[in-house]
């Protein structure tokens, strides 16, 4: 509504505006002698800053990469942020999890249950450590382990495990294309078997690699 008002109001007023605009530069162009005109196009042109390439963003290693866009991933995974999320993983992603259930095939399939089971948990926390990145071309794999606690469905939960990521360098981004989650029996209270082990929950805080 206020842009359609501006349009509007910029389409009756237009003919007064050019005549004001005309009239001004005319008196400029009669009151400014021509070296004064020329003094003060070279002050503007000097008043310009000069560009510091100092300031130029020094690109990150492919390491680096892959190590930030899995602490991206884990966050986007506790915020529920499923474009984030997506934009990590491959749609032709192929997930193993750590439960006795068949692979999760393609990034279609594995959001419907991640949104399906991330709606049960709450106060979700998960700490990555001792991340191990390897780069070879256009492809890269990692391993870390983590720590997660939640409550599910109003109860307590927390388990650890590993997890492998395969990830594929396209379009200049490293996105994942194959995630292997394998947990590990504590003495915590064990995960209902339903709930996602193929991604860790999210993660507060990256943890010191």
């Amino acid at each position: 509504m206020k842009n359609h008002f501006a349009i509007r109001f910029a389409g009756r007023s237009f003919p007064v505006a050019f005549l004001l605009f005309l009239a001004a530069a005319l008196f400029l162009a009669c009151a400014l002698p021509a070296p004064a005109q020329q003094k003060d196009k070279k002050k503007k042109k000097d008043s310009t800053p000069p560009t510091d390439s100092s300031n130029t963003l020094v690109p990150m290693l492919d390491e680096q990469q892959i190590d930030y866009m899995l602490s991206e991933m884990l966050g986007a995974w506790q915020l529920g942020d499923i474009e984030k999320l997506h934009k990590d993983y491959a749609d032709d992603v192929s997930i193993v999890n750590g439960s006795w259930a068949p692979p999760i095939i393609g990034w279609t399939n594995y959001l419907a249950i991640y949104q399906q089971q991330r709606a049960r948990m709450q106060q979700v926390r998960l700490d990555r450590s001792n991340t191990y990145i390897k780069v070879n071309g256009n492809v890269a794999w990692a391993c870390y382990q983590w720590d997660f606690a939640a409550v599910v469905d109003g109860q307590p939960n927390g388990s650890q495990g590993h997890t492998t990521v395969v990830l594929e360098k396209r379009n200049n981004h490293w996105v994942i294309v194959h995630n292997h989650t394998s947990l590990v029996q504590t003495n915590q209270p064990a995960a209902p078997a339903n709930i996602p082990t193929t991604q860790p929950p999210p993660l507060t805080k990256p943890a010191a690699r």
